[in-house]
């Protein structure tokens, strides 16, 4: 480091223990300060990588500025990996052991969360709608782990996937009939499979007149439409109170008036309150839900109503009427994300709710399964009541 550039970073760290949080302005102002010492080319460099070590995602900035990128993951050893839509592959950048906790730390802050010995884990959204995620030893081996998730929002709804290649033929149609026919749908896929971007999709497609409430834990749906209203959790303070979980934000949105309720991520307790919803005159109600295929829902949904303390009778009795379809994304081999197949929600004689599947894409074209005729029920009684061709 050459004296100039000592100096300059010198002043930048005064400035920050006078109490002024450090920025990109500020920094480029004593940049500008320390011109004839730095020179103008080492006055730019130098204002560019200390904002970016203060202020951006330090080293991992230019991975996250890579438009292919979705996701940037830091391992405790300083290794960076990166998914660009073709599966996790090491990096060449690192991140030094000893800037690991502090980068956290920093990013922790800038989400508006805190991260210490005494919360040693973090899940919060970075400005620009990065997500992020952190863990601090001795919770994982060696030093700080990140994971940072990037929106990589496309605009258009169901025409940008289908230009994509996420939608095959014949699904666009049936995707875009579901949401006209005002059906509760569940996106259902693993991680990173795209479900998040195909509830997106979806309403975008819905009517510009009607409101749609959201509810996430973690803000990461952006749908292209003009009435989003966007309610998201928090964590206990210091003092460990203040918490608000999904469960007492779906009660929330359900006094707002919406006329579609999103939940981002069905996991817990909050199942309860929204499959309850949906049977009370809340239609088109959309959320995303981890599982392997359309078939298994019912089963993680009793999983998650337990939690609730709800048994799975009263389950699959709120289940019948809450949720008429499910969407499920996959990730291909080849990095791919798209729909395979879409399920009808159907209730046996015995009173158990069950998924069959009415469309399959997995040889990339429609074909009809056993819950077709369930799925065809549905659009035609929505259609007489419309008066829209839906199918």
């Amino acid at each position: 480091m050459t004296t100039s550039t000592g100096r300059f970073r010198a002043a930048v760290e005064r400035s920050i223990r006078a109490g002024l949080p450090p920025d990109e302005e500020r920094i480029a102002s004593i940049a500008a300060e320390h011109a004839p010492t730095l020179g103008e080319e080492g006055r730019a460099r130098s204002a560019a990588e200390l904002a970016a070590r203060l202020v951006g995602l330090g080293p991992l900035g230019p991975l996250a500025a890579d438009p292919e990128v979705t996701d940037v993951l830091v391992n405790g050893d300083g290794s960076v990996w990166v998914d660009r839509g073709l599966g996790v592959e090491r990096s060449r950048v690192t991140v030094p052991s000893a800037e690991l906790r502090p980068l956290a730390v920093r990013l922790a802050g800038a989400a508006g969360r805190r991260l210490d010995d005494a919360q040693p884990w973090v899940d919060g959204v970075l400005p620009g709608g990065v997500r992020l995620h952190a863990l601090l030893p001795p919770l994982v081996e060696g030093g700080a782990h990140l994971s940072l998730r990037l929106a990589r929002h496309r605009p258009g709804g169901l025409a940008a996937l289908e230009e994509l290649g996420a939608l095959p033929p014949g699904a666009g149609a049936l995707l875009r009939g579901l949401v006209r026919a005002r059906a509760s749908v569940l996106v259902t896929g693993g991680p990173g499979a795209g479900k998040t971007t195909v509830l997106a999709a979806l309403l975008a497609e819905c009517p510009p007149h009607e409101r749609i409430v959201v509810v996430e834990d973690v803000r990461e749906l952006s749908p292209d439409h003009p009435h989003v209203v966007r309610l998201q959790g928090r964590d206990a303070n210091v003092e460990g109170a203040g918490a608000v979980d999904l469960t007492g934000l779906v009660r929330q949105a359900l006094r707002m008036r919406p006329d579609r309720l999103v939940v981002g991520e069905v996991r817990g307790a909050e199942v309860r309150d929204l499959l309850a919803a949906l049977n009370t005159g809340h239609e088109g109600g959309a959320g995303t839900l981890h599982a392997n295929g359309p078939a298994e829902v019912p089963a993680r949904l009793e999983a998650l109503g337990a939690l609730a303390g709800m048994d799975r009778p009263a389950v699959h009795s709120q289940l019948r009427g809450a949720v008429h379809a499910v969407i499920h994304v996959v990730r291909r081999p080849d990095g791919q994300r798209c729909v395979r197949e879409v399920g009808a929600v159907t209730a046996g004689a015995d009173g158990q709710v069950r998924v069959e599947t009415a469309a399959d894409f997995s040889a990339g074209r429609r074909v009809d399964g056993p819950g077709a005729a369930r799925l065809a029920e549905l659009l035609g009684a929505r259609r007489a009541v419309g008066g829209e061709d839906l199918a």
